[in-house]
């Protein structure tokens, strides 16, 4: 026997739950025992409907998804502060606001409002329609590689509120009456309403989707 290059096995697929008759609570995480042909058979701890995949996960996912989209348009072409500082006035949007950071010194806010108002939203679109798009299609190493960047998302979703609360905060900070004032306009709720949505698309959708073989939700 060759004790150098011993014969390579078979790689061994891992044991999926569903085909084993198991299904588990997406409410208090208990693994029950999948009745095939049985919708909404509730959970015996906690009484939810047991569903071996979200209900119309993917559809839901692309409409909030969608919608982030269209409302990160406005978000970014309307005026998100108005500013008065020693007489001079002026409205800003997220770029410009940025712009506007970055020739005054402040690198470090003009960095931190960049990352969170263009770099994650745009990483989030990316990612969520590339899960959505290749859900339950490729090898088991780009799969893994795709929960992966499933889990990033829900990582950097955390950080997605930074740029409202800079505007926030700089509107509480920069009030000298007769001097200076900071107000928040319309483009700071378009974008709380793109956190929120693309919050609600990365919840809605079912990762377990990724290691489907079909496309059946």
């Amino acid at each position: 026997m060759d004790t150098q290059n011993p014969p390579r096995l078979p790689p061994v697929m891992p044991v999926q739950a569903l085909p084993q008759g198991l299904v588990r609570c997406h409410v208090c995480g208990l693994v029950c025992e999948h009745v095939s042909g049985v919708h909404r058979l509730p959970c015996p701890r906690c009484h939810a409907a047991l569903h071996p995949r979200q209900p119309d996960s993917r559809s839901q996912s692309w409409a909030f998804l969608l919608t982030a989209l269209l409302l990160y348009l406005p978000a970014n072409l309307l005026p998100v502060m108005y500013s008065s500082f020693a007489g001079h006035r002026g409205e800003n949007t997220i770029l410009g606001g940025i712009a506007e950071f970055w020739a005054s010194g402040s690198y470090g806010v003009a960095t931190v409002i960049f990352i969170a108002s263009v770099v994650v939203p745009c990483a989030k679109f990316l990612i969520l329609g590339g899960l959505l798009l290749a859900a339950g299609k490729g090898q088991a190493k780009i799969r893994v590689r795709r929960a992966r960047m499933y889990r990033l998302t829900e990582y950097i979703g955390y950080w997605s509120m930074l740029d409202v609360m800079v505007v926030a905060l700089v509107a509480a900070l920069v009030q000298f009456p007769g001097f200076s004032t900071a107000e928040p306009r319309t483009g700071i709720v378009f974008f709380g309403a793109v956190v929120i949505f693309t919050l609600l698309a990365a919840m809605k959708f079912d990762p377990r989707l990724i290691w489907e073989n079909n496309k059946n939700e």
